[in-house]
């Protein structure tokens, strides 16, 4: 492989290569590690579990004999079973220790502890054959049920030859146990050395890795950082290059070319903002106009309404009176024209005021508070019509223009009654968002479909003018305060009898 084809590796396949060199040295590590702790345990298994619980046996076999000796001494010279106590205890004693003995040794037993376990079982059972069951069935004498005698001095010999052989035993067991420990130490130092060998190919890895990282990425991307602020200043004849990753390589040529780009769209950018500013200037002309004309409109529309009262009351008044002081002296045509005067100055005088509560709202605020809907209802529902709720909330508004709107619809509920039958109103909310919806529904005469939108529209009646009363401007009203509020109201078509009118209000905004 040339340095060429090396060159047009990517980062990901030259850090997948590094880290693949290093995780079969790791691997290797790693079994050796198991393989050497797995002895190690073994080895500290023997030292722990077997050569010390042996050991303990062996001093333990060592007090078991004499304790048999001396019981065999006691009863050979009192003559007395209860001096056979300790000899019997020691035989147990014995038994169990051996027992033990053998069971630790067993797996991988070590030949030397076998052959002294046997050793010691053989002069035990020669000493208790020659001396102790000969002393005991003798009852003390040397007795006549075993023709075999032995002076002092052999039964001596016999009982040392025993404790040699525990000795013995007990050496055995103390070689195995410092067999062990070495073993354990060089196992240990193995331990170490590997975990130095690993920690070094962390090390090189690392250090390997940060030099990959530094003359592939680290100082590639600094220098190309560095002619994108140029770039970015302005200079965009500047030509972007790197020499770093394969990677990084491809990148600059990708953001070269959208520097080509750039700098061939500038001009046509830079026109259209021009476009757009011109435009946006535009807008906020037409924007300041509209305003300045809805001013001026709302304006004219309270001088308007203001200003008309005081002729329209003059009619009014004159019109009453020459009702009040002429009536029955002319003709009958001559009162009837009176009346319609008077009629039509009052419907006037009415209309204005309307027109008048219309352009105050939203131009006279008392701002925005906290509004318990249930005392709004309570406070606003007619004695002529049964008006029932559900649990109303608390929404954010001008309390004297949420009254307005309930003012309006209850009255247009009791106004728009069936014949014959008792008008009723029920209320109700429910949570949307950041709004309530709130509903008011009546069992009146309704309103039909196509006049859903109409009814909301300022001075539109459905019905002639001396079927019902108003000037037709409530349901405006109703909206423009709602739609002050910020929410929207709507007719609810699907309903079969008398009307349901849907409107929101917002929350209470949260401490």
């Amino acid at each position: 492989m040339n340095w060429f084809e090396l060159r047009t590796w990517t980062l990901r396949r030259r850090v997948a290569a590094l880290v693949a060199v290093a995780g079969v040295f790791m691997a290797v590590i790693g079994v050796l590690t198991v393989v050497t702790t797995t002895r190690s345990n073994d080895h500290l298994d023997t030292i722990l579990e077997k050569t010390g619980p042996m050991r303990v046996a062996g001093q333990e076999l060592y007090s078991a004999y004499l304790d048999q000796e001396t019981g065999v001494r006691g009863f050979a010279l009192s003559r007395s079973a209860e001096n056979l106590q300790p000899y019997e205890r020691g035989r147990e004693a014995e038994e169990k220790l051996l027992s033990d003995i053998e069971r630790l040794n067993a797996n991988n037993g070590h030949a030397a502890i076998t052959a002294s376990v046997r050793q010691v079982r053989e002069l035990a059972t020669e000493w208790r054959t020659t001396v102790a069951e000969p002393v005991i069935g003798s009852g003390g004498t040397g007795g006549a049920s075993n023709p075999v005698q032995l002076d002092d001095a052999a039964r001596t010999a016999r009982f040392d030859a025993v404790r040699t052989a525990v000795t013995g035993l007990q050496a055995n067991i103390l070689v195995l146990r410092n067999e062990a420990a070495d073993a354990a130490r060089s196992t240990g130092s193995t331990l170490v050395v590997l975990e130095i060998t690993a920690g070094v190919i962390v090390v090189v890895v690392g250090i390997l890795m940060l030099l990959l990282l530094d003359r592939l990425v680290s100082r590639p991307v600094t220098d190309f950082a560095a002619q994108v602020r140029q770039v970015a200043a302005g200079n965009y004849d500047r030509r972007i290059t790197t020499d770093g990753s394969p990677e990084l390589r491809d990148l600059a040529d990708d953001v070269d070319g959208m520097r080509l780009k750039i700098a061939t769209e500038l001009s046509e950018v830079r026109e259209a903002r021009a476009q757009v500013e011109a435009a946006k200037e535009a807008l906020e002309a037409q924007a300041a106009e509209l305003t300045r004309s809805n001013r001026d409109l709302e304006q004219f529309a309270y001088v308007a309404s203001h200003d008309l009262q005081e002729p329209l009351r003059k009619v009014a008044s004159f019109c009453q009176l020459l009702q009040r002081r002429y009536a029955g002296q002319l003709d009958a045509r001559a009162d009837q024209y009176i009346a319609f005067a008077t009629d039509g100055a009052q419907r006037m005088q009415r209309l204005i005021n309307d027109l008048l509560a219309f352009s105050r709202i939203g131009r006279i605020t008392t701002g925005f508070t906290p509004v318990d809907l249930t005392e709004v209802v309570t406070a606003t529902a007619d004695g002529d019509t049964h008006v029932t709720w559900s649990e109303l909330p608390v929404v954010h508004g001008e309390e004297p223009l949420i009254t307005t709107v309930f003012a309006n619809l209850i009255g247009n509920s009791l106004k728009f009654q069936r014949p014959g039958v008792p008008p009723e109103v029920h209320i109700s909310a429910e949570p949307d968002g950041d709004f309530w919806k709130i509903n008011v529904r009546d069992n009146g005469i309704g309103i039909e479909a196509q006049f859903a939108d109409k009814v909301f529209v300022i001075f539109q009646r459905l019905h002639a003018r001396d079927a019902y009363e108003g000037t037709g401007i409530g349901l405006a009203i109703v909206k423009k305060i709602v739609e002050y509020h910020g929410g929207h109201v709507w007719l609810d078509l699907d309903v079969e009898q008398g009307a349901s009118i849907w409107f929101t209000l917002p929350v209470t905004p949260a401490d």
